[in-house]
């Protein structure tokens, strides 16, 4: 069944993945396809580092352990945490620093009617951008690969998706999300909420 626990497990997954991706032995793989990596500073070295990708001339991606933000420049910004999987709209389409950690995020807000639309947009494209980096990694490293990255992940008490099944899983998630939005995107709300309190999993230096 499609529903928001079962895309959060497939979320907090993805984000292991990405952070064996950084540990790869022949190489970083965030590194290989383009991301550009931001090191901590002296006084946040409690931090891991934080990979940026460029999608096309407006749109960008920003990856971290306790979520992930896509910003587009004409459709405003967007962060959805690991755990919950409810996404949150600004209107920035830039962030003002790197995101250390939750602190170093905009106030985030579930949007209004008006921003429903470009909030469906940007979590949309963000899926398909994932969607793809997946099968990215199968023709370019292997099935195999990815299967060995999530031997430690699979340890019988998370959610487990194989890796034959994280592409598709994420086009499946796609599809019920383009046909619902209103499913998927909580409109509200007058106050700005945090983006997220979790620790990070899974990230790497």
């Amino acid at each position: 069944m499609i529903d928001r626990v079962w895309a959060t497990g497939l979320l907090s997954q993805q984000i292991w993945c990405w952070g064996q991706d950084v540990k790869r032995p022949e190489g970083n793989w965030l590194l290989e396809i383009g991301f550009e990596r931001t090191t901590p500073p002296e006084h946040r070295k409690e931090c891991s580092s934080v990979y940026t990708l460029a999608i096309n001339d407006r749109t960008r991606i920003t990856l971290r352990g306790f979520g992930i933000y896509i910003g587009d420049d004409l459709r405003g910004g967007m962060f959805i945490e690991r755990y919950g999987f409810t996404p949150k709209y600004s209107s920035k389409s830039r962030l003002d620093c790197p995101p250390w950690s939750t602190n170093d995020l905009p106030d985030f807000q579930f949007p209004d009617a008006q921003q429903r639309d470009p909030t469906a947009m940007l979590l949309l494209d963000l899926l398909d951008w994932i969607r793809q980096y997946e099968l990215e990694v199968v023709k370019r490293l292997g099935i195999d690969y990815r299967r060995n990255t999530l031997i430690q992940w699979n340890n019988g008490k998370r959610p487990f998706m194989p890796a034959e099944q994280m592409a598709s899983s994420w086009r499946e998630l796609t599809i019920a999300i383009a046909a619902n939005p209103d499913a998927w995107i909580s409109l509200n709300a007058d106050q700005p909420i945090s983006a997220g309190n979790r620790a990070e999993e899974g990230s790497e230096r």
